[in-house]
C-alpha cells in the first residue's frame, strides 16, 4: 500500500469576515479536498488565509495567518506546495479598486516564490477597469488548472486573452455537506417554512418594501411562516428587521429570525427546513438547490441570475424592478408544487454536486503523479 503523502495548501478568499456564503466556500473547499485527498492517497494540510486568523482556525480545525500581514503571508506560501485562489466572486471591481490587485498579488508572490497555483471555481466579474485585463491575462496564464462557476466567467477571460484551459463547475457551496445542527426554529408545526435572505442594495429600500408587501400578501393567503436567515452578519439581521417591520405586527406570530448563525453548515440546516427559499443572496439560494428547496431569486448581480439558469429557472425579480403580486403568486405557486419542483430539479441538482467536487479531484491527481510515475 503506497504511503499516505501529505501536501500544504494555501487558500486564499475572502475568508473571515463574518459572510456566511464566502465561510460556507471555504467549508466546501476544506472538506473537498479532505474526500478527494482520501480517495487519492494525499493529506492536505491547509493553511487559510484570514482577516479572523484565530477564530478561523477554531471553527475549520485549520492552521491561518492574517490575510494583510505580508511577512506572515510569504513565509505561509513558501512553506506550502501550492495555493488556491477561491472561490467566490475576488477578481471583481465593482465593490472596490482594490479587491483585484490583492487577490493577484498573493497569486504573483506563490508564483515568483515556484509554487503551483489553482483557480478553484470562482466567478469572474465584473471588470470594468480595462488595465486588470492584462494584469489577470498574465497571472493566470501562468496557474496550473483554472476553474470558474459559470460560463460567462469563462467567457470574460477568454475576451482577456487567457489561454489557459478554463473548466466550468459548479460553486463548490453545492458539494457541501448538511451537519447536524439543532435550530430553535419549532420542529412541531405543520405550516410550511417561507426561508427568506434578504441585503441592503437600493439606497431607497424600495427593493426591501416591495419585498415586504409580496411577504404580507404570502402570508394573507397561506398558513406558512417565514424563517429570516441572515448570511452576512449584522447587515443581513438589520435588512431583515426592517423587513419584518414593514410587513407590520398583525403576523408578528408567524415570523421568526435565525439569530447569530455563523457555521456554514448551521445556516445549510435552517435551509434544510425551509419548503421554499426567497433569495437576495447567492449561496442562500446555492443552499437551497442543494438541499432540494424550492427558490425564487432575486437579482442584484448576474451571478443570480447565471446560478439559476443551471437550475433552468428565471429570477423572479430584480432589485430594480419587483413586483409583490408576481412574487406572492409564484412564491405560492411553488410552495403547492413543491414535490413537482423536487423532482423536476432531482437530476439537475445531482449532476451540480458530483461537478462541484472536480477542482479537488484535479488536485489531489496532480499531488498523486510524481508518486505513481516511480
Amino acid at each position: 500500500m503506497d504511503p499516505v503523502v501529505t501536501k500544504r495548501i494555501v487558500l486564499s478568499g475572502y475568508y473571515g469576515f463574518d459572510n456566511s456564503g464566502d465561510e460556507a466556500v471555504l467549508q466546501s473547499i476544506l472538506l473537498a479536498l479532505e474526500e478527494q485527498g482520501k480517495a487519492n492517497g494525499v493529506r492536505f494540510v491547509p493553511v487559510v488565509l484570514s482577516v479572523q486568523p484565530e477564530k478561523t482556525s477554531k471553527t475549520y480545525g485549520v492552521e491561518s495567518v492574517h490575510r494583510m500581514k505580508l511577512g506572515q503571508v510569504i513565509r505561509a506560501i513558501r512553506g506550502a506546495d501550492g495555493l488556491i485562489s477561491g472561490g467566490g466572486s475576488l477578481l471583481q471591481d465593482a465593490t472596490s479598486a482594490k479587491t483585484i490587485p490583492y487577490y493577484l498579488a498573493i497569486l504573483k508572490i506563490a508564483q515568483w516564490l515556484g509554487r503551483p497555483t489553482f483557480i478553484y471555481s470562482q466567478g469572474i466579474g465584473p471588470v470594468n477597469r480595462g488595465m486588470f485585463f492584462g494584469w489577470i491575462r498574465s497571472i493566470f496564464n501562468k496557474t496550473l488548472y483554472i476553474s470558474v462557476r459559470d460560463q460567462e466567467s469563462k467567457e470574460l477571460l477568454q475576451r482577456m486573452k487567457v489561454s489557459k484551459d478554463i473548466t466550468v463547475v459548479p460553486d463548490p457551496v453545492m458539494g457541501m455537506p448538511l451537519g447536524s445542527y439543532d435550530t430553535d426554529q419549532a420542529q412541531t408545526a405543520e405550516a410550511p417554512v417561507i426561508g427568506v435572505s434578504v441585503r441592503y442594495w437600493n439606497q431607497d429600500r424600495s427593493e426591501l418594501k416591495a419585498l415586504a408587501e409580496a411577504l404580507r400578501r404570502m402570508l394573507e393567503q397561506s398558513e406558512a411562516v417565514i424563517r429570516f436567515l441572515p448570511f452576512h452578519l449584522p447587515s443581513d439581521a438589520a435588512a431583515s428587521d426592517e423587513v419584518r417591520a414593514l410587513i407590520g405586527e398583525s403576523f408578528g406570530s408567524r415570523i421568526t429570525t435565525a439569530v447569530s448563525v455563523t457555521h456554514p453548515q448551521h445556516m445549510l440546516a435552517e435551509v434544510s427546513r425551509c419548503n421554499l427559499l426567497i433569495g437576495m443572496r447567492l449561496h442562500s439560494l446555492i443552499y437551497a438547490a442543494s438541499q432540494e428547496v424550492p427558490m425564487l431569486g432575486i437579482s442584484y448581480d448576474p451571478k443570480i441570475d447565471q446560478f439559476m439558469k443551471r437550475l433552468q429557472m428565471p429570477v423572479v425579480a430584480t432589485t430594480k424592478s419587483i413586483q409583490p403580486d408576481r412574487v406572492a403568486e409564484e412564491g405560492l405557486r411553488l410552495l403547492e408544487q413543491r414535490s413537482s419542483w423536487r423532482e423536476d430539479k432531482k437530476g439537475l441538482i445531482y449532476n451540480l454536486k458530483n461537478e462541484a467536487q472536480k477542482p479537488a479531484q484535479y488536485m489531489a491527481s496532480f499531488f498523486t503523479k510524481g508518486r505513481d510515475s516511480k
